[in-house]
């Protein structure tokens, strides 16, 4: 029996954080190996790179991204774009695994007919980070985000709607998801930097997929 799988004994399966917001232990277990398989075929055709901030700086996650519109970043601004703009073709389709179990958690969570329009592609290395920040380029955000991890373990940070609310530090492993919308859809979140190690799955790294309606 792995890690994983002991570890899923000792807590709950689904674990309330903040209103609107749910954290569902190993619910993306059963479908790991075809989300990776998945992951793998998007990042052939658009390649995993590491985005520049408007303010110039290189984030350490390297990205990708699926589905009618991707989440980009440069010296310009934040922004959604329907093309990769290191090809100008448009973004690969959405494997039917991602939007599929996107749909289930956030039906979980209490948001039914989730149609994810977005899918971004987070790799995580050693000592990669996510600084708090909010998710607010998306049109509609009565929409929830559901963010799916995999491989390496993270501690989630997970705050309030104002960047100096204390946030909580969430330990997540390999098949965890997090769901957040209604008063919480706002709250600022980051990944404390990424500790070292191996897993079975993927190696040295963590894949994150955050799929939201951004159109």
């Amino acid at each position: 029996m792995s890690a994983d799988t002991l570890d899923l004994f000792d807590r709950p399966a689904l674990q309330p954080i903040a209103p609107g917001a749910l954290l569902l232990h190993g619910f993306a277990l059963a479908a790991a190996s075809q989300l990776l398989a998945d992951i793998a075929q998007v990042i052939t055709a658009a390649p995993l790179r590491h985005l520049v901030t408007p303010g110039g700086y290189r984030m350490s996650v390297a990205m990708s991204n699926c589905g009618p519109l991707g989440w980009v970043s440069d010296e310009t601004g934040y922004r959604y774009s329907a093309a990769d703009p290191l090809s100008g073709r448009p973004w690969p389709a959405m494997p039917p695994s991602f939007r599929a179990l996107a749909a289930e958690a956030a039906s979980q969570a209490g948001f039914d007919a989730f149609e994810p329009d977005a899918c971004l592609i987070n790799r995580y290395e050693p000592g990669a980070r996510l600084t708090l920040h909010q998710d607010r380029d998306e049109r509609d955000k009565r929409q929830p985000i559901v963010s799916i991890s995999l491989g390496l373990p993270a501690t989630f940070l997970f705050g309030g709607t104002r960047r100096n609310d204390r946030p909580r530090r969430l330990p997540l492993v390999h098949g965890d998801v997090v769901v957040w919308g209604g008063p919480s859809r706002l709250a600022y979140h980051g990944v404390s930097p990424l500790a070292d190690g191996g897993h079975p799955a993927t190696g040295r790294c963590r894949f994150n997929l955050t799929l939201r309606r951004a159109g």
